[in-house]
């Protein structure tokens, strides 16, 4: 694999996560939120006080720090806080429930736990008086870990090194709960000056984060934002109007979303300015409809459009370059830089132009594996031969996605090897709404399943045995179940179909809903 060089993980101090802070200059704009706006000075400043809090806590390497908070500066200056003590961060979805978080904290095992005072009360359900230390980021534990005058003690465990553990991200497996995929400071920072180095960011950038910090994708903004010392717009995404309102406020340059939020961009007005300082938009978390890429180029005509395929387990995998995009339609494109990405056949040959197989990612991005869970760790990062006798096998992550590769080496996705569910840009296990669905006392039998739908990527579908409620039993799992997970269409049957070995035969249950006349 050739490595380019520009996109090299830095040694030394540069190699930790909360470094990124140091890239940008001191004056310049780091972070905005709503009305405030902080310099990179002061986000230097803010994330030492912090750290020095959560040091005096005791808090240091190897230590989880779960964030459960909406974004905001602090939010993201607790994250990089907890870097700087040699700690682990987890941010934690701000849309999970009781349910969700409970399993966060029981897997992860914080150490302590950051929120805000309004999310108190969940937190407190879920388990979290469990845990050693619980702050918020605002209200006096605030002032007290958070806002710490006077000298720091600044420095950072001298054993922690790139390779150690910097963050852990919860994300949907084909099966059981979120599994926690641990990331390393090498790979926060490989990942970040691969993907600024493609999408060309630079220090006049105004980047918008409208993405969850607790998705891979969303957090990457803040990394490329601050790995080319740019100007980064933090943002809730509520309505498509209020995305348009702040590119133009801000001037914005570079967008990133998932696909059902593009659609709805599309359809609204953009104002001049907006439209004519974005220099490019990006789409990852599913495939870009053609037919919302096509009126994306009309509302912005000056802009590139970069289309991106990626997964928790590996950062950014792949991006089609703007200029390949009339030519190559559908394709997912070729390997970022510093990243080798193939199609690979069960026993790790190669797949010739046109055959199916497995895409496989090695290199700089590759995760270190899942949070307490060695047997899907096994299972998902294996070994591939380098093909020079004599060197060891290289652990790459297996993604599940099938896929094929054209005479010219560019990929194109043609679906998964599981039962996961695509939609809004999330990756939902059926196993999770299940078990939802059953732990109502509403539904003795429920099997869900993804179907295509033209603004969610796939709508999540339900079907349970009767007798079933279905108003009741939506209305408890909107109690229990973010707003993505919630099933779109509840459908009951007499009996759901098995296999011959006793297992529910989705396939068959699949072509029989979706294909029942209406």
């Amino acid at each position: 694999m050739n490595i380019d060089h520009d996109c090299r993980p830095r040694v030394g101090p540069s190699s930790r996560t909360d470094h990124l802070a140091d890239r940008g200059a001191d004056g310049h704009p780091a972070l905005s939120h709503r009305t405030e706006t902080i310099s990179y000075a002061a986000l230097r400043q803010r994330v030492d006080r912090a750290a020095d809090g959560l040091r005096r806590r005791g808090i240091g390497r190897g230590d989880r720090v779960l964030v459960y908070a909406d974004k905001r500066i602090e939010t993201v200056v607790a994250m990089l806080a907890v870097a700087a003590t040699g700690g682990v961060f987890v941010p934690v979805n701000p849309q999970f429930k009781k349910r969700q978080l409970a399993h966060v904290i029981g897997d992860c095992a914080p150490r302590a736990l950051v929120t805000v005072a309004e999310r108190l009360a969940t937190v407190r359900a879920a388990g979290g008086d469990r845990v050693e230390h619980l702050l918020t980021l605002d209200g006096l534990a605030a002032e007290a870990a958070f806002s710490t005058g006077g000298a720091t003690t600044a420095t950072v465990d001298a054993g922690t090194v790139e390779t150690d553990p910097a963050a852990i991200f919860y994300t949907s497996g084909s099966t059981g709960p979120p599994k926690g995929v641990v990331v390393s400071h090498r790979n926060l920072i490989a990942g970040a000056e691969s993907v600024a180095g493609y999408l060309a960011h630079r220090a006049d950038d105004v980047i918008l984060s409208v993405l969850p910090l607790s998705f891979d994708a969303g957090f990457s903004q803040v990394t490329t934002a601050l790995a080319a010392g740019a100007h980064l717009v933090l943002a809730t995404y509520l309505r498509p109007g209020q995305v348009a309102s702040l590119c133009a406020r801000h001037r914005v340059t570079g967008l990133t979303c998932v696909p059902p939020m593009w659609r709805e961009l599309a359809a609204v007005e953009w104002p001049a300015e907006a439209a004519a300082s974005l220099r490019y938009f990006a789409s990852t978390g599913g495939a870009m409809p053609r037919t919302t890429l096509n009126g994306l180029r009309r509302r912005f005509p000056r802009a590139k459009p970069f289309l991106m395929y990626g997964l928790t387990e590996a950062f950014r995998s792949t991006y089609l370059d703007p200029a390949e995009v009339d030519l190559r339609p559908g394709s997912i494109g070729k390997a970022i830089p510093n990243a080798d990405v193939r199609v690979l056949r069960p026993d790790g040959t190669e797949c010739e132009p046109g055959e199916r197989g497995e895409l496989v990612h090695r290199g700089a991005t590759v995760a270190l594996g899942y949070w307490n869970s060695p047997e899907a760790t096994a299972q998902r990062f294996r070994p591939v031969q380098p093909g020079n006798p004599g060197l060891r096998e290289e652990v790459a992550v297996w993604s599940g996605d099938l896929a094929y590769r054209d005479e010219d080496g560019f990929l194109y996705f043609l679906g998964r090897t599981d039962e996961m569910i695509k939609t809004s840009g999330y990756r939902v296990s059926p196993t999770e709404v299940e078990s939802a669905a059953l732990a109502t006392g509403l539904a003795t039998e429920a099997v869900a399943f993804g179907a295509e739908d033209e603004k969610l990527g796939q709508r999540i579908v339900l079907v349970v045995t009767s007798p079933c409620d279905t108003a009741r039993l939506t209305e408890a799992l909107r109690e229990t179940l973010p707003s993505y997970q919630l099933p779109r269409t509840t459908v009951v049957v007499p009996e759901l179909p098995r296999s011959p070995n006793g297992k529910y035969d989705r396939v068959a249950l699949r072509r029989t809903i979706l294909e029942a006349p209406a």
